[in-house]
């Protein structure tokens, strides 16, 4: 299992927001490239960025320091954050980004998550947050009548291979990942699975793995000193 450590950008700050609340927001460091050179030191591999300004505006407010990370430290990085078009997708692809991440988009514009696989195929992964079991879209703010597991063999079904799946409750809240869910979801969907929120221990990177998921991203956990990316690495293999 690979292990995605996380940097969300605000204002070029490494921040964390509370279950999505951009009025609880931490910042925890001035410099993301400070943060993405300690997880490629602790031998990361791999990246997962997300855009939170862009996420409000669906444009590439932080594509210079995303270039940036993605083409200094040698890591896989994957973008999400308000990807809603083909020439965002193309900004992200031309700056480095190995894989970019459509959340709403997908949702509500089933057309252009179709066209961004056919052009840029395994490039392109699903973001699929989730309250209770049903699919929510715009920042959280609304959720829909979509259930989990219909949604993702929808997306499946047009040619997605990836999907990063957050259980909103528990993120950024430190109370352990929801293995149910993600034993659930890997038993139904033939998909690489990369759990989000709620990572915040050693035991609950041990649990994800006993599910043979294909990964999994640290990000409060890191910054609260809970989780050492190190350490996470060692216990994923």
């Amino acid at each position: 299992m690979l292990i995605y450590p996380a940097i969300d950008l605000y204002g070029g700050k490494a921040v964390r927001l509370l279950r999505g609340d951009y009025a609880q927001m931490t910042v925890y460091d001035d410099d993301p490239r400070a943060v993405a050179a300690d997880f490629a030191s602790q031998g990361a591999t791999c990246l997962h960025l997300v855009d939170l300004e862009g996420a409000k505006t669906g444009e590439t407010p932080n594509l210079q320091l995303i270039s940036e990370l993605a083409g200094s430290f040698g890591l896989f990085t994957e973008v999400g954050g308000g990807i809603r078009s083909m020439s965002v997708i193309e900004r992200y692809v031309s700056a480095g980004v190995r894989r970019v991440i459509l959340g709403t988009a997908a949702v509500t514009d089933p057309g252009f998550a179709s066209q961004a696989v056919r052009e840029f195929g395994e490039r392109v992964a699903l973001g699929v947050d989730l309250r209770d079991g049903f699919v929510a879209i715009k920042g959280w703010t609304e959720t829909t009548a979509l259930p989990a597991a219909d949604f993702c063999s929808r997306m499946r079904d047009i040619g997605i291979t990836t999907m990063i799946c957050t259980d909103i409750s528990r993120d950024g809240a430190m109370k352990g990942t929801n293995v149910d869910l993600y034993r659930t979801l890997s038993s139904d969907l033939d998909m690489n699975i990369i759990a989000s929120g709620g990572v915040s221990s050693l035991d609950d990177i041990r649990s994800l793995r006993a599910l043979d998921l294909y990964g999994a991203i640290v990000g409060k956990a890191y910054y609260t000193g809970a989780v050492i990316i190190s350490e996470a690495i060692e216990v994923a293999r």
